[in-house]
């Protein structure tokens, strides 16, 4: 199960077609016993979570959490940032952008990786992001 939340605030719009493209992300992977939380932080929000998570200052456009459950579930938080997804598109594929993040961030709950650098895009975690992107962008 995939949920968008802000701060007091159900999401809409676009935020609900995010929570579905988690929610087949998990399925495709078959994590049925998976939920995953999506939130959009603004740019000073995910600034300060990424100092707290990772000790690095910059801003980033995505972070995953995951935290296996005693009961073998598997419960994740995906914070996501669309400034920062701003800053790497031009204004009209921010929404694409949106989901890739939630693909990305998503894979990285269920325990995917990726190397840092230069070799992140040859990633097979990345060939599997891109091709579950594509299936999503395609079945808008």
């Amino acid at each position: 199960m995939a949920e968008s939340r802000r701060p007091g605030n159900r999401l809409r719009g676009v935020d609900a077609r995010l929570a579905r493209a988690a929610r087949r992300v998990l399925a495709w992977e078959g994590a049925r016993r998976a939920r995953v939380e999506l939130t959009l932080l603004d740019a000073a929000g995910m600034r300060r979570l990424n100092r707290r998570a990772t000790g690095r200052r910059a801003l980033t456009d995505v972070i995953a959490f995951a935290l296996p459950q005693a009961d073998g579930t598997l419960v994740g938080d995906v914070y996501l940032c669309p400034a920062a997804a701003r800053r790497w598109t031009d204004g009209e594929a921010v929404e694409a952008e949106l989901v890739r993040l939630v693909v990305h961030g998503t894979l990285h709950v269920l325990g995917y990786d990726h190397p840092d650098g230069t070799g992140r895009m040859r990633s097979a975690m990345w060939r599997r992001q891109e091709a579950y992107v594509r299936r999503l962008v395609a079945g808008r």
